[in-house]
Protein backbone atom coordinates (compact mmCIF):
# COMPACT_ATOMS: atom_id res chain seq x y z
CA UNK A 1 0.00 0.00 0.00
CA UNK A 2 1.15 3.22 -0.79
CA UNK A 3 1.18 6.57 1.43
CA UNK A 4 0.68 10.34 -0.15
CA UNK A 5 1.51 12.98 1.71
CA UNK A 6 0.76 16.38 0.34
CA UNK A 7 2.66 19.72 1.22
CA UNK A 8 2.67 23.01 -0.10
CA UNK A 9 -0.75 24.58 0.47
CA UNK A 10 -1.97 28.19 1.63
CA UNK A 11 -2.84 31.14 1.39
CA UNK A 12 -1.77 33.53 -1.87
CA UNK A 13 -3.16 36.34 -3.37
CA UNK A 14 -3.84 36.54 -7.13
CA UNK A 15 -1.23 36.80 -9.37
CA UNK A 16 0.87 35.07 -6.96
CA UNK A 17 2.79 31.41 -7.08
CA UNK A 18 2.65 28.32 -4.68
CA UNK A 19 4.44 25.08 -5.24
CA UNK A 20 2.82 22.20 -3.68
CA UNK A 21 4.89 18.25 -3.35
CA UNK A 22 3.71 14.92 -2.59
CA UNK A 23 5.53 12.22 -1.66
CA UNK A 24 5.40 8.30 -2.09
CA UNK A 25 6.33 6.20 0.56
CA UNK A 26 5.34 2.07 1.52
CA UNK A 27 5.07 -1.13 0.09
CA UNK A 28 4.86 -0.97 -3.95
CA UNK A 29 7.18 -2.32 -6.53
CA UNK A 30 6.35 0.05 -8.89
CA UNK A 31 4.70 3.88 -9.70
CA UNK A 32 2.87 4.82 -12.66
CA UNK A 33 1.13 8.05 -13.40
CA UNK A 34 0.86 10.62 -10.79
CA UNK A 35 -0.93 14.01 -10.29
CA UNK A 36 -2.98 16.38 -9.16
CA UNK A 37 -6.87 16.69 -8.66
CA UNK A 38 -8.64 19.43 -6.67
CA UNK A 39 -11.88 20.00 -5.09
CA UNK A 40 -13.46 23.43 -4.91
CA UNK A 41 -16.92 23.97 -2.71
CA UNK A 42 -19.92 23.35 -5.02
CA UNK A 43 -17.87 21.55 -7.54
CA UNK A 44 -16.47 18.15 -8.59
CA UNK A 45 -13.39 16.98 -7.79
CA UNK A 46 -11.25 17.90 -11.20
CA UNK A 47 -8.24 16.46 -12.84
CA UNK A 48 -5.30 19.60 -12.90
CA UNK A 49 -2.33 18.08 -14.41
CA UNK A 50 -1.25 14.80 -14.57
CA UNK A 51 2.55 13.08 -15.65
CA UNK A 52 3.15 9.79 -17.05
CA UNK A 53 6.14 7.24 -15.72
CA UNK A 54 7.90 8.39 -18.47
CA UNK A 55 7.20 12.22 -18.04
CA UNK A 56 4.95 13.26 -19.78
CA UNK A 57 2.35 15.77 -18.70
CA UNK A 58 -1.14 16.70 -18.97
CA UNK A 59 -3.17 19.66 -18.06
CA UNK A 60 -6.57 20.70 -17.15
CA UNK A 61 -7.56 23.58 -19.92
CA UNK A 62 -7.84 26.05 -17.73
CA UNK A 63 -4.48 25.78 -15.65
CA UNK A 64 -2.31 25.42 -19.00
CA UNK A 65 0.62 28.11 -19.21
CA UNK A 66 -0.12 28.67 -15.42
CA UNK A 67 0.97 25.05 -14.03
CA UNK A 68 3.93 22.58 -14.33
CA UNK A 69 3.85 19.30 -13.52
CA UNK A 70 7.08 17.40 -12.56
CA UNK A 71 8.58 14.28 -10.71
CA UNK A 72 11.14 12.63 -9.23
CA UNK A 73 11.53 8.71 -9.54
CA UNK A 74 14.24 7.95 -7.56
CA UNK A 75 12.14 9.87 -4.54
CA UNK A 76 9.26 8.93 -5.41
CA UNK A 77 7.70 12.61 -5.55
CA UNK A 78 5.81 14.85 -7.71
CA UNK A 79 5.36 18.47 -7.33
CA UNK A 80 2.73 20.99 -9.14
CA UNK A 81 4.16 24.73 -9.22
CA UNK A 82 1.12 27.07 -9.73
CA UNK A 83 1.79 30.69 -10.92
CA UNK A 84 -0.83 33.51 -11.86
CA UNK A 85 -2.93 32.07 -8.97
CA UNK A 86 -7.21 33.19 -9.14
CA UNK A 87 -9.91 32.52 -6.87
CA UNK A 88 -10.86 30.27 -9.32
CA UNK A 89 -7.95 27.68 -8.47
CA UNK A 90 -8.89 28.00 -4.87
CA UNK A 91 -9.70 24.01 -3.66
CA UNK A 92 -8.04 20.91 -1.90
CA UNK A 93 -5.76 19.96 -3.75
CA UNK A 94 -5.39 15.82 -3.81
CA UNK A 95 -2.12 13.85 -5.34
CA UNK A 96 -2.70 11.28 -6.75
CA UNK A 97 -1.06 7.54 -7.44
CA UNK A 98 -1.17 4.69 -9.74
CA UNK A 99 0.82 2.08 -8.15
CA UNK A 100 1.58 -1.72 -8.24
CA UNK A 101 2.08 -3.82 -5.30
CA UNK A 102 1.91 -7.80 -4.56
CA UNK A 103 -1.95 -7.97 -5.00
CA UNK A 104 -1.38 -6.15 -8.44
CA UNK A 105 -2.57 -2.27 -9.33
CA UNK A 106 -4.31 0.38 -7.23
CA UNK A 107 -4.84 3.87 -6.99
CA UNK A 108 -3.72 5.46 -4.13
CA UNK A 109 -4.51 9.44 -2.41
CA UNK A 110 -3.19 11.67 0.15
CA UNK A 111 -4.95 13.59 2.70
CA UNK A 112 -5.16 17.16 0.92
CA UNK A 113 -3.73 20.21 0.93
CA UNK A 114 -6.16 23.55 0.99
CA UNK A 115 -5.23 26.13 -2.08
CA UNK A 116 -6.39 29.71 -0.96
CA UNK A 117 -6.59 32.44 -3.31
CA UNK A 118 -7.59 35.71 -2.11
CA UNK A 119 -9.01 38.32 -4.23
Amino acid sequence: QVQLVESGGGLVQAGGSLRLSCAASGSFSSIGAMGWYRSAPGKQRELVALITGGGSPNYADSVKGRFTISRDNAKNTVALQMNSLTSEDTAVYYCNALYRDSSGYKSGWGQGTQVTVSA
